[in-house]
């Protein structure tokens, strides 16, 4: 048994005859746990690690019960002939309110999009990320270490029988949690300039118990000062990134899945990371005396999910995240986060798990010293459904 959390369904197997089809899928999840420690109310049923204390006390007191159901969701999708191919359509939403909607049961829509053969038009995954390996666990919040970005783009794919690959061009100024990208540019008074998509690349090449993937992505960041005065602190930047990623089966009851991720002012890419730019001093000069730069970051996973049966499994990891801060950054700005899950699920039937899961979780600050922590315990129940209708087109 292998165990799949995710609300990705892959498009029917249908021969390319005239067919076509609609379906309605999804699934319902209910979580409850308890955080022994503080964390960010706004964020309280994920464990993010840039979401701990920056000092102490921030969020107290300790100790909080919390029942979620953010996370369930709801998809259509859709297909019928268009020539050579299929004309395929998504449109998925789950309620884990983000941006002006965080830390609240709000909609939130996923995926929105048209796919002839292999291109694509609309909201999707990014390119630059690897859904096939995240795992087994029940925090929505995820590996901090990982790319994990959805973002409008237009995108050519090609599957073949041993590998696939593709290109992007997608939304500049997409975060991971959907927030105001401003906020990802440390330096006051300054408003963000998107005058080019960013490009995105992946390759996947399938080996024996698993596959290899590469991708990287290529973005310009701009900014430019909204205040009148002798400092001028408009600037820009190149930012870059690249993962390599792999799923590999040990063995019938033992799946490997890893990630290594670095770059420059890509955080906006990551599950959990801090800003793109930071600060930097410039001080020999009286008219920027401080300027804006792309902040390195590396991250990484390594997890193994183990069959103990046919209706139990485990998965077992840890992920890490550290930034290369810049030297005019506050003492309290985020440093490294390291992540790491243990649980148990139970799987009766196909459609139904239910499952507990230990989480643990720790941020470091800058250079003030202080570094916050954080347990939860969690309990889930998960449902999935789905209806699918399909018909020949009788020419």
């Amino acid at each position: 048994m292998q165990l799949q959390l995710s609300a990705f369904i892959a498009f029917p197997a249908i021969a390319q005859d005239q067919i076509k089809g609609f379906e309605i899928y999804g699934y319902i999840k209910t979580d409850i746990g308890y955080n022994f420690n503080q964390i960010n109310p706004d964020w309280f049923d994920v464990l993010r690690v840039t979401k701990l204390p920056q000092y102490k006390d921030q969020f107290a007191p300790d100790g909080k019960i919390y029942f979620s159901i953010r996370e369930s969701r709801m998809g259509f999708k859709s297909w019928l002939p268009g020539g050579a191919d299929h004309i395929r359509t998504n449109f998925e939403f789950d309620v884990f309110g983000v941006g002006d909607n965080v830390g609240q049961s709000a909609f939130h829509l996923r995926t929105a999009y048209i796919q002839l053969g292999g291109f694509l038009i609309g909201k999707n995954q990014s390119l630059f990320t690897d859904a096939d390996v995240v795992p087994g666990i029940l925090d929505f919040g995820g590996p901090p270490g990982r790319p994990s970005l959805r973002s409008i783009q237009v995108r050519y794919m090609q599957n073949r029988e041993t590998l696939k690959w593709g290109i992007a061009l997608e939304q500049p100024g997409a975060t991971s949690d959907e927030g105001i990208y401003a906020e990802r540019i440390e330096l006051q008074n300054v408003k963000p300039e998107f005058k080019l998509p960013d490009l995105t690349a992946q390759y996947r090449m399938l080996v024996q118990k698993g596959y290899i993937e590469a991708a990287g992505v290529l973005k310009w960041i701009k900014w430019k000062n909204t205040t009148p005065g002798p400092i001028n602190l408009s600037g820009d930047e190149i930012g870059f990134g690249f993962y390599v990623s792999s799923r590999y089966r040990l063995h019938s009851k033992t799946l490997i899945k890893a990630q290594i991720v670095y770059g420059k002012g890509m955080e906006n890419y990551l599950t959990d990371a801090g800003p793109d730019i930071g600060i930097k001093n410039n001080l020999g000069n009286a008219t920027t005396p401080i300027v804006g730069v792309s902040l390195p970051v590396i991250g990484g996973l390594a997890f193994l999910e183990y069959n103990w049966g046919a209706k139990w499994i485990s998965t077992l990891g840890y992920s890490g995240i550290r930034i290369y801060n810049s030297n005019a950054q506050a003492g309290n700005a985020f440093r490294n986060g390291h992540y790491g899950i243990i649980n148990l699920l139970y799987q009766p039937v196909a459609a139904f798990i239910a499952g507990v899961e230990l989480q643990w979780g720790q941020r470091k600050n800058y250079n003030d010293g202080f570094g916050s922590s954080a347990i939860k315990v969690q309990f889930s129940c998960k449902y999935s459904f789905s209806h699918l209708v399909q018909e020949k087109i009788n020419k």
